[in-house]
Order: C-alpha cells, then sequence, then structure tokens
C-alpha cells in the first residue's frame, strides 16, 4: 500500500512576493519560481517551494548511527551543486566521507556539530539525485522556511527511494 502524496506549501511565499530563481532563459527581474520535486517510480511524493537558492539532505549514517547533512547550491542552469557536508560526528567527515579538508567546529546555530567544504577541484553537480529513504537512514529534506519534511515517510519500505529534482512552477 502506498502513502499518500504529501504537497508541502508555504503561505509565506505569497507574503513575501515569492522569492524565486532564475533558470536559463529567465532574466533577474523576472525569476521563474521553483520547487523540489521529490519523486519515485509510483510518481510525484511531494513538491517544496524552494524560496532561495539552498537545501540540505540530512540523514543518519549507517556506520556510526549519528546524523550528518549535506547542504547543496542551486546554479543558474537549473543544476545543483553540494557545497558543504556537516555531521554530529567528526569522524563521519574524516573516515566516511574522506574528505580533503580539514573539518571545523559548526557555528552555534548549526543543526551539526562539524562542517566541511568538499574536494572544489571534484564538484558534485547534480540535475537529480537518487536517495535511499529508508526508516533506519531518515533522510529528511531541510528548506529555509519550511519545516523538515520526513523522506522516509513517503515511501514503502519494499521500494526506499526517491529522486529529488528542481522543477519551475507556474
Amino acid at each position: 500500500m502506498r502513502k499518500p502524496a504529501v504537497v508541502v506549501s508555504l503561505a509565506c511565499l505569497a507574503t513575501l512576493g515569492g522569492v524565486g530563481f532564475a533558470f536559463a532563459g529567465t532574466t533577474a527581474s523576472s525569476p521563474a519560481p521553483v520547487a523540489i520535486r521529490i519523486s519515485n517510480d509510483d510518481g510525484e511524493l511531494a513538491s517544496v517551494p524552494l524560496p532561495g537558492n539552498s537545501f540540505s539532505v540530512s540523514y543518519r549514517n549507517s556506520i556510526y548511527g549519528t546524523l550528518a547533512e549535506e547542504r547543496y547550491t542551486v546554479s543558474s542552469d537549473g543544476t545543483y551543486v553540494l557545497e558543504q557536508i556537516a555531521a554530529d560526528q567528526l569522524a563521519v567527515l574524516e573516515e566516511y566521507y574522506a574528505v580533503p579538508g580539514v573539518p571545523s567546529p559548526a557555528g552555534t546555530s548549526d543543526r551539526r556539530a562539524w562542517v566541511v567544504e568538499p574536494d572544489p577541484a571534484r564538484p558534485a553537480t547534480f540535475e537529480k539525485l537518487s536517495l535511499a529513504a529508508t526508516d533506519l537512514g531518515e533522510r529528511t529534506l531541510h528548506v529555509p522556511g519550511a519545516p523538515p519534511l520526513e523522506l522516509w515517510n513517503l515511501v514503502e519500505d519494499s521500494n526506499p527511494f526517491v529522486v529529488l529534482h528542481l522543477e519551475e512552477t507556474p
């Protein structure tokens, strides 16, 4: 049995004037609103308006059992780039990710304890991101101004994956 589709809307977007994002082909004076669309083989599972140019996905690391987070910045061509990795446990960054840089303590308002920039010589750029959305991993989408969206609650255990991609919204 498929779990019901969820659509997250931000009423404050209308109040704030619908901050948008300019895909190629639009102008800075008239940006096209963008949403993160979450889907799988069953179709669209959720859509979250993206009021700025960043979002993140957190998860429980299966080896260390602590939370980690991948933070993305949206480019003007509609792709998104991994800009920062954060974790509650330093070993997740140093051993699991084997990042080339030295992690540093996160700021006091950060959700995680440690942060690091990925290798700038090898940027991770995506048009679509396929993720395992298991109950164990607890993958959660974080969009500024929206409540966290628990991706694992959108799928059945027999088919626990989702695909994230950006789409212009009307």
